[in-house]
């Protein structure tokens, strides 16, 4: 049971990383659906991190060398621009990570109905999306930091951190294109921050421990989705197709508040 949980769990990892529909919001449902068991272990949820986290480096492989060996040069360039806003794009979610995660977590954990409301706000971030034209904005400074604060509100479970920051990159103007790329690259910082610090929250001792082969399949069907979705997603933005997105957002959103009653 536990290898048939670890491959759905990674799957969903995989994708709602990547989509808009919020992987956090997903998780507490989970919760709430089939108990916390492999929910809550920490030693998994830094794996399926670790396994997203490298689909983005794989997606965007040229592009993270480009924008290295650019920004390095320290000369005015769209990468040093684009490396400079990634940068800047840290402070909001690093301050809300470091002071207010645990309290956003205490929060929202076990409680459906404000779930689903953060929901249904994702469904309308996801709307907003749809309907925003790209006015061939390039992502500076100013923008980077916009987006970050978007990204810092999305650690509220349900609310999506990639419907939230191509919402507020779209509803600026930028360009489709380098929003998308954007959004993607701006979140391996913070998650490898996140996950460090479920590391050493743990003081080495971690109850329910799962076993090497569980980890391993978690793993793997997180990495293979994730490749699948964030290629996925990159094509959605450039043809702003997010409006099924919203009515799913909405529909799961409707459906958890009227679980909860």
């Amino acid at each position: 049971m536990e290898y048939l949980e670890s491959v759905l769990l990674g799957i969903l990892q995989g994708l709602t990383e990547f989509l808009p529909v919020s992987s956090s919001g997903h998780l507490e449902i989970g919760k709430a659906l089939f108990g916390n068991n492999i929910f809550n272990n920490i030693y998994f949820t830094v794996v399926v991190h670790c396994a997203t986290v490298l689909s983005t480096l794989v997606v965007f492989r040229r592009e993270i060398v480009q924008l290295t060996t650019g920004f390095f040069r320290f000369q005015k360039s769209y990468e040093l621009r684009f490396v400079s806003a990634i940068l800047i794009s840290l402070i909001p979610v690093g301050l809300v990570g470091f002071f207010l995660a645990d309290q956003v977590e205490a929060l929202f954990t076990g409680r459906l109905m404000l779930v689903g409301f953060m929901l249904l706000v994702t469904a309308l971030l996801n709307a907003f999306a749809h309907y925003s034209k790209d006015r061939g904005r390039e992502i500076g400074i100013m923008e980077g930091l916009i987006i970050g604060v978007a990204q810092a509100i999305a650690v509220i479970p349900g609310i999506s951190r990639s419907g939230a920051t191509i919402a507020t990159g779209l509803l600026l103007g930028t360009k489709r294109t380098e929003v998308a790329r954007f959004s993607f690259l701006m979140v391996i910082i913070p998650v490898l921050g996140a996950m460090a610090k479920d590391l050493v929250s743990t003081n080495g001792t971690v109850s329910g421990s799962l076993s090497p082969g569980v980890l391993v399949v978690g793993f793997f069907a997180a990495f293979i989705t994730g490749l699948a979705a964030c290629r996925f997603m990159i094509r959605v933005v450039q043809k702003a197709s997010l409006l099924g997105f919203a009515i799913y957002c909405a529909l799961a959103g409707t459906i958890t508040i009227l679980l909860s009653l």
